[in-house]
């Protein structure tokens, strides 16, 4: 049995795997893609980035035919020589998994959670063609080896939730490796993954580009990603593109006024200097000296348990939010994170230590031994801006009826002063009145978040939790809610608990920064400090692994050292 690496080492690397020519896709009279063009040949990585709305998505499935109910195509998609556009059903299933396969965004959707890891590679590779059930695990094996899967014969037997989240995303790899396709479309594979295991997929991705001479469409907002990854870009924008350059081209002379905008939303991190100007550390201390804190920490422990086994999720955390005052806490998958969230929120039992909420203590266990009135005055006081939004709002209620509801629950205000108030949120977040009658399909993701930042404002809360509230958002769109939510904390005086694996965007919001590790505080203090002198040894790993949004950037190998080594 010839290797995988071998299989497509007689690949010409001069042939176009990808020819895009005038396609357009129509739903009914309304066109949603026009005349879009380019090509991919092979071992080159092409970045398709733009808006959402801007079709990036549409584009990259008609190239296996994979367009929704209602969609047409025209034009032509010439995958392998292959015509798609046009094609019969069974010439189209022919090539899916071969011609070209695709990478997933969220690898948890994208595995079955039932089955074990080598059952679904091997159904896959049986799937793509006549093999034996034995060459078809050993096959598996190779192909986890390729993603760089440790112990790749034992991890066979795993099921997805063994998995950390990037081995899960490589096992999605590999599934998608399986038919040994000529093209891997990426769509948005790193979002969900923290900056150090998406600088692991990154490396997976270029090793396979010049390995194997896999040429990959790679679908993403985060142009930092895109600066360090792509051979070329193409921006679309409302179903068109706008220009296309190569990757250093476009980042230092983009010709188009959009491409400019969109490179100056970037978030970016400060330069990390010997000879950084001193910043202010009055704030370092974990423990504020306010004398009256919106939140207080102290020895906070909280250990989980499951079928007999205990996992610490967090060990002696000790903070206070001051009023007015954001801290961002930052830190791998499994650091801890959303758990300090959830238990400033008193949804978690805490094991030991306490947490204070504006004078209300929690001792031992969350919200034990308060009446209704006690508990409605504490969560009156808190409230939650969660990471999918699309979740968070029923889709069945109006917009006003989504932010209105805490005002009912909490017999604040109904009738025409829950509508006034309603109408005064609305326009806080920079929405027209009259969208109170829309529904959540009705708006744009950018649109549903500012609704979720109104919902949780609508009480006046004293203290927000922001778990992630930026991290699915087009990097324009991102801009204007930092910049909405650096306006709402001047209008409403919150304090905020912001938590997110982007360590620019914590930069750009957060005046304390909290760095946790496997439940543990590993640094802390005034977020320029943290970021431009970092003290620790993790701190420096996760600051090195953030991509930087200028392709003459390049890091070290000792620089792409995953932080949790």
């Amino acid at each position: 049995m010839s290797s995988i690496v071998g299989s497509s080492a007689a690949r010409e690397p001069e042939s176009a795997v990808l020819d895009i020519r005038s396609l357009s896709v129509t739903f009914g009279r309304r066109t949603v893609v026009e005349e879009v063009g380019f090509e991919i040949r092979r071992g080159e990585i092409v970045a398709l980035v733009g808006e959402s709305g801007s079709g990036k998505s549409l584009t990259a499935r008609a190239v296996l035919g994979l367009l929704p109910e209602g969609a047409r195509a025209s034009g032509s998609v010439l995958l392998g020589g292959t015509e798609v556009v046009g094609a019969e059903e069974s010439r189209l299933r022919a090539l899916r998994g071969t011609g070209a396969a695709v990478v997933f965004q969220d690898p948890q959707t994208a595995l079955n959670p039932v089955q074990k890891i080598g059952t679904q590679l091997v159904r896959a590779l049986r799937a793509h063609g006549p093999i034996s059930q034995a060459d078809a695990r050993d096959r598996a094996v190779e192909l986890l080896a390729l993603v760089d899967i440790p112990e790749p014969r034992q991890r066979l037997d795993w099921y997805p939730h063994q998995l950390s989240g990037g081995q899960k995303q490589r096992v999605v790899i590999a599934l998608a490796l399986s038919g040994d396709p000529d093209l891997l479309i990426a769509d948005e594979p790193t979002t969900a993954l923290d900056v150090t295991v998406q600088a692991e997929i990154l490396d997976l991705l270029r090793n396979l580009q010049q390995r194997r001479g896999t040429a990959i469409l790679f679908i993403s907002h985060n142009l930092g990603v895109v600066a360090e990854l792509a051979d070329r870009v193409v921006v679309m924008r409302a179903g068109r593109i706008v220009e296309q350059q190569a990757v250093h081209e476009l980042f230092h002379a983009p010709r188009e006024s959009y491409t400019r905008t969109l490179l100056a939303a970037v978030p970016r991190l400060p330069e990390s200097s010997e000879h950084a100007v001193s910043v202010d550390d009055s704030n370092s201390n974990p423990v504020s000296d306010e004398p009256d804190p919106v939140l207080r920490v102290d020895d906070l422990t909280v250990v989980y348990r499951a079928r007999g086994k205990r996992f610490r999720a967090l060990h002696e955390i000790s903070l206070a939010v001051a009023p007015r005052e954001v801290i961002g806490v930052v830190g791998e998958s499994g650091s801890g994170k959303s758990t300090l969230g959830r238990a400033a929120l008193g949804l978690v039992p805490l094991t030991s230590g306490s947490v204070e909420l504006h004078g209300t203590s929690l001792h031992g266990t969350s919200l034990h031994g308060l009446n209704g009135r006690e508990l409605r005055a504490v969560r009156k006081n808190v409230a939650l801006v969660h990471q999918d939004v699309t979740a968070s709002l029923d889709p069945r209620r109006t917009i006003e009826q989504s932010i209105g509801e805490p005002l009912l629950v909490h017999r604040v205000a109904t009738g025409s002063l829950m509508r006034g108030r309603v109408g005064q949120l609305l326009e806080s977040v920079r929405l027209p009145r009259d969208f109170a009658t829309r529904r959540p399909g009705e708006l744009s993701g950018g649109q549903r978040q500012r609704v979720a930042l109104a919902r949780a404002l609508v009480l006046a809360p004293r203290l927000l939790i922001a778990d992630e509230p930026t991290s699915a958002l087009d990097v324009s769109v991102q801009a204007e809610i930092l910049d909405l939510f650096t306006d709402l904390r001047e209008e409403y005086g919150f304090a905020c608990l912001f938590i997110s694996h982007d360590l620019a965007v914590v930069h750009q919001v957060a005046d304390r920064v909290v760095v946790l590790r496997g439940g543990e505080i590993i640094e802390t203090g005034p977020a320029t400090e943290v970021f431009v002198r970092p003290a620790a040894e993790y701190t420096r790993r996760l600051l090195a692994a953030v991509p930087v949004p200028d392709p003459a950037h390049t890091r070290s190998p000792a620089q792409l050292v995953s932080a949790s080594a």
